[in-house]
């Protein structure tokens, strides 16, 4: 059903790639827009090690898309080295492909708030963060990606220095 990555020799390991949705801050949530146009939007995120979530107003272009259609990808860069002297970019991302649904269940919308929020703000007491859910939480809307494909790539000068012998 999906592609197999031409350059397989690049091709991220689950592992890595499970590690670049942990580490990354945002990424970029791609969905059927309106009159066939996709609909490409930045987002942060956190990816639990099983699903995405995402927050965002509870309407608008990219609701109305979802609605229509929930198949969506979601891309993270995770590293963009661009290298002028050799005309290239030493880079690391992953692709995620799935379904996402709006989350109404009370429990699943506040046990998906409060993963971004602990993301996010790690270092906070769980009293400020949930000062800060009840302050937001009638305008908040929480999307859930259920993964159906991960996919991830990274240089082929990445992949070389990792193969290379290490320097005694």
């Amino acid at each position: 059903m999906f592609r197999q990555m031409r350059r397989k020799r690049q091709a991220l390991p689950y592992e890595e790639c499970a590690a670049v949705l942990h580490r990354g801050t945002s990424g970029v949530l791609a969905v059927a827009g309106d009159d066939g146009y996709p609909y490409a939007v930045p987002l942060s995120y956190v990816y639990d090690g099983e699903k995405l979530y995402f927050h965002c107003a509870k309407n608008g272009h990219k609701i109305d898309a979802i609605a229509r259609n929930p198949k969506a990808s979601f891309c993270v860069i995770d590293k963009d080295q661009v290298v002028p002297e050799e005309y290239t970019t030493y880079f690391r991302s992953v692709i995620v492909f799935g379904a996402i649904r709006l989350l109404t269940d009370e429990r699943e919308k506040r046990s998906a708030i409060e993963k971004l929020a602990v993301k996010y703000a790690p270092s906070s007491a769980a009293e400020s963060r949930q000062k800060a859910i009840n302050r937001e939480w009638q305008p908040l809307c929480m999307l859930e990606m259920d993964i159906a494909h991960i996919t991830g790539k990274e240089a082929i000068e990445l992949v070389k220095a990792k193969e290379a012998p290490a320097a005694e």
